[in-house]
C-alpha cells in the first residue's frame, strides 16, 4: 500500500524509464515506458508513471534514455561451432564443408567440443542481446544441458544425416540418439529438443520420414537445409525434375512444422508453397555472403506471408553470432538486389529478429513481443552510445532506424530471459568465460596442430574427402614418338600380338604438382569412354602418385607407383580450391586402348594423339602390372620388343609420365 493508501501489486522487475519498442501487433512504441516481471513473464507493458503507481517491484531498474525491447530471436545456428571461429575462410560452400569443416568435425567433435562450444556461443549471444536461438548440430545433448546452465532458451536440433557422423556411426544409431534426445527434453520450460535432417543432399527419403515420425509423435518441429546453394537446387532437379521444396512436398514432410534454414535459391512456386504449409524460414544473411551462396528473396518472401526470421548460421561461416549485424544486413540486402531502398524497411527487419522470428520457429506465443502473459525474455539497449547521436525522433518509426542501422551488440546493457537477469551492465552472469576461453584456446590449440599436418600431406587431404583404394600398384611402362603410324597398325598384326580388347577414348587429364609439399603428384581425369552402341561413358576418378620414377630399365622402360586411386564425385574445380596446387599441367589426348597378349603375358598398349598442348606425335604407351623386381626386368625386355614391333626407336623414347613433359615452363613447346 502506498502513501495515499492505495494497494500496490507486486512484481519481481520493473524495467522503468526507457522507449519501450513492444513489437506487438500495433507496433506500439511507448516513450518513457517501463515493463512489469513477476516470475518469468510479463505482467503489465505501459508508461512508466502508469506502472510505477500500479506495482511495487523487489527491483526497479532505472533505463531513462534507453530503448527497452524483445530479447532478439537466432533462428539458425550451429553453436558448437565457435570453436571453429576463422578456421577454413574465403571458400565455397562445398569446398569449406567436405574439405574443411566435415573432416575437422570427424577429428575433433566431441561431447566436450559441444558443451564447451555452446557455452562459449551462449555467452556471446547473450552479451549481444540474443535470448533464444535454433540449433543443428551433434551431440545436441551437451548443447541443451549447456544453453539451460547459460539461462537461454533454444530449439535445439539433433543433426540426422545418411553419413557416420561425429556422434552416431550409423543411420539407425542416428535415428535412435535422436528419438532419446527427443523424449529426454520434453516439457522442459528453455529447452525444445527437435530433429534436424541436415539437407535433401545429406538424408535420403526412408530417414527424413524417420524423423519426421519423431517430430509429428512429439509435436515439435523439424530443422532442415534448404536451397542454400544454386548447385544444391539444380542438382536435385536434374535427379528427380522436382524443386527442393516442391521435393520436400511430395514426402509429406511439409504437413508438419518445418523450420527451413536459408531458402536463398527457391522460385515463386516453392515459396507459395511455404506460405501455405505454413513453413518458417531462417535468413543467413552474412554467411550466405561470405560463402557466396547468393541473396533470398526475403522481399518476395515476406510479401507472400512466409514468416523469416534471421539467423547467424555458425562461427564457422559468419565468423560471430552478432544478431545486430544481421539485423543491419537483413535490411540492407533486399534494398540491393530489388533497387528499392524501401524494400525491407528497418521496422520490418527487427521484426524479423524478433516477432517474424518467433513465429519462424513456432513460439510467437512465448516470445517475441513485449505483452502481458508472455515471457519475460527483454533486453536493454543503450542510447546514448556516441555512434548512435545525435538521434531523431521525426516520425514514430525513427526508433527502428536507430536500433538497425546505428546500435550495435556491445549496446546491449540489461538481458533476461524467462525473467532471469542473465547480462547485467554488460557482463554475463550465467557463464565462467575465464575457464571456457581457456579451455576454448585449448581445443584450437589442437585443433590447429591437425589442421597444419594435414595440409601438409595430400594424402591426408585426399583421405578426408574421398574412399581410397589404399594399394599400392607397380607398373613398368615406357612410351615413345611414333615416325609412322602405318607401323604401328601393322605391328599390331604381329603373329605373336593377340589383341584381347580394343576401346576408344577421349582424355582430359589435369596434373596437380605440389613442390612445396615433397614430390607428390595428384591427376585428376575424364575419361569419355565410346561405347559399341555410340553412347559416351564418362569415368572420373584421381590417381596420387608419388616420384615419377621407382627405377628405370633398359628400353627407356620406367618402373612407377600409382599408390593410391579414388573415384573424382566432384568437380574439378572443387580438386582445384581444395588441393591448392602450386602448378598445374592439363593435357587433352585421344587414346585407343589395345589390351593384348605378347608370349603369354598381359600388356596395355595406347595409341595416343595429344590435342592440348599441340606437340608432334602420335605416341605409343606400352606398360604392364608388376609385382617383383624379377618380374619387371622381364618385363622391361618384352616392352622393348613390343615397342620395336609397333614402331617406335629407341631415339624416340620419352620420359614416362606426360606430365613431364609439359611443364609450365614449356607449355608452347613440344618434346624432343
Amino acid at each position: 500500500m502506498d502513501s495515499d493508501g492505495q494497494h500496490r501489486q507486486e512484481v519481481d522487475l520493473l524495467l522503468v524509464g526507457g522507449t519501450v519498442i513492444t513489437m506487438d501487433a500495433r507496433r506500439a512504441v511507448i516513450e518513457s515506458g517501463a515493463v512489469a516481471v513477476r516470475g518469468r513473464e510479463i505482467v503489465a507493458v505501459a508508461e512508466a508513471a502508469e506502472l510505477m503507481e500500479q506495482y511495487s517491484a523487489g527491483e526497479i531498474v532505472h533505463c531513462e534514455g534507453d530503448l527497452i525491447l524483445p530479447g532478439l530471436v537466432n533462428t539458425h545456428s550451429h553453436a558448437p561451432m565457435s570453436l571453429l571461429r576463422g578456421l577454413a575462410d574465403d571458400l565455397r560452400l562445398d569446398v569449406w564443408l567436405h574439405g574443411y569443416i566435415l573432416p575437422v568435425e570427424r577429428q575433433h567433435v566431441t561431447p566436450e567440443f559441444s558443451f564447451l562450444g555452446t557455452s562459449l556461443a551462449c555467452a556471446e549471444m547473450l552479451r549481444g542481446g540474443t535470448t533464444c536461438f535454433v540449433d543443428m548440430y551433434y551431440f545436441e545433448e551437451e548443447v541443451a544441458w549447456s544453453a539451460a546452465e547459460a539461462g537461454m532458451r533454444a530449439i535445439c536440433g539433433e543433426t540426422i544425416a545418411k553419413y557416420p557422423t561425429p556422434d552416431a556411426a550409423s543411420y539407425d544409431e542416428s535415428i535412435r540418439y535422436c528419438q532419446d534426445f527427443v523424449d529426454h527434453w520434453r516439457g522442459h520450460e528453455l529447452i525444445r529438443a527437435v530433429p534436424a535432417p541436415h539437407s535433401i543432399y545429406m538424408t535420403t527419403p526412408e530417414l527424413l520420414q524417420a524423423s519426421h515420425a519423431i517430430a509429428e509423435e512429439a509435436g515439435v518441429p523439424q530443422l532442415i537445409h534448404v536451397s542454400e546453394t544454386l548447385d544444391e537446387a539444380e542438382s536435385l532437379v536434374s535427379e528427380t525434375a522436382l524443386r527442393p521444396v516442391r521435393w520436400l512436398e511430395e514426402q509429406g514432410i511439409l504437413e508438419h512444422p518445418l523450420i527451413a534454414a536459408h531458402c536463398v535459391h527457391v522460385n515463386t512456386e516453392e515459396i507459395l508453397l511455404m506460405a501455405r504449409y505454413g513453413v518458417g524460414v531462417a535468413h543467413n544473411p552474412t554467411s550466405n555472403l561470405k560463402l557466396s551462396s547468393g541473396i533470398a528473396p526475403v522481399t518476395e518472401m515476406l510479401r507472400r506471408g512466409v514468416h523469416v526470421g534471421i539467423g547467424t548460421d555458425g562461427c564457422a561461416s559468419n565468423n560471430d553470432l552478432d544478431m545486430f549485424e544481421e539485423l543491419r544486413l537483413a535490411a540492407l540486402l533486399p534494398k540491393v538486389a530489388t533497387n528499392s531502398p524501401v524494400a525491407v524497411p528497418a521496422a520490418d527487419a527487427l521484426a524479423m529478429a524478433t516477432i517474424e522470428g518467433a513465429k519462424a520457429i513456432g513460439m510467437d506465443h512465448l516470445i517475441g513481443s513485449l505483452e502481458p502473459g508472455k515471457r519475460a525474455d527483454i533486453i536493454v539497449v543503450r542510447g546514448d552510445a556516441l555512434h548512435t547521436r545525435p538521434f531523431f525522433a521525426t516520425t514514430p518509426r525513427s526508433v527502428y532506424s536507430r536500433l538497425v542501422y546505428t546500435s550495435k551488440a556491445s549496446d546491449v546493457r540489461h538481458v533476461y530471459v524467462n525473467g532471469r537477469n542473465v547480462v547485467r551492465d554488460g557482463h554475463v552472469m550465467t557463464v565462467d568465460l575465464e575457464r571456457t576461453l581457456d579451455r576454448a584456446q585449448d581445443l584450437a590449440n589442437e585443433i590447429t596442430s591437425f589442421f597444419v599436418q594435414r595440409e601438409a600431406a595430400i594424402l591426408d587431404k585426399l583421405v578426408d574427402i574421398a574412399p581410397l583404394e589404399q594399394r599400392e600398384t607397380f607398373e613398368v611402362q615406357a612410351k615413345g614418338a611414333l615416325r609412322d603410324e602405318e607401323l604401328f597398325r601393322r605391328g599390331l598384326d604381329h603373329p605373336e600380338v593377340h589383341q584381347v580388347a580394343h576401346t576408344s577414348r577421349d582424355q582430359y587429364d589435369t596434373y596437380f604438382l605440389f613442390d612445396g609439399r615433397g614430390p607428390q603428384r595428384l591427376r585428376y581425369r575424364e575419361d569419355q569412354v565410346l561405347m559399341p552402341d555410340g553412347t559416351i561413358q564418362p569415368i572420373y576418378n584421381l590417381t596420387l602418385t608419388g616420384p615419377a620414377k621407382e627405377a628405370e630399365y633398359e628400353h627407356s622402360v620406367v618402373l612407377s607407383r600409382s599408390r593410391y586411386t579414388a573415384t573424382a564425385d566432384r568437380s574439378l574445380r572443387f580438386y582445384r580450391e581444395y588441393f591448392a596446387p602450386e602448378q598445374e599441367v592439363e593435357i587433352v589426348k585421344h587414346r585407343e586402348r589395345y589390351h593384348i597378349r605378347y608370349k603369354g603375358l598381359d600388356f596395355a598398349v595406347n595409341l595416343d594423339c595429344v590435342k592440348e598442348p599441340k606437340v608432334a606425335g602420335p605416341f605409343v604407351e606400352v606398360k604392364s602390372r608388376t609385382w617383383s623386381q624379377q618380374d619387371a626386368i622381364r618385363k622391361a625386355g618384352l616392352i622393348g620388343e613390343l615397342l620395336a614391333i609397333l614402331g617406335a626407336q629407341p631415339e624416340d623414347m620419352l620420359p614416362a609420365d606426360y606430365a613431364d613433359l609439359f611443364t609450365e615452363s614449356d607449355q608452347e613447346a613440344s618434346p624432343s
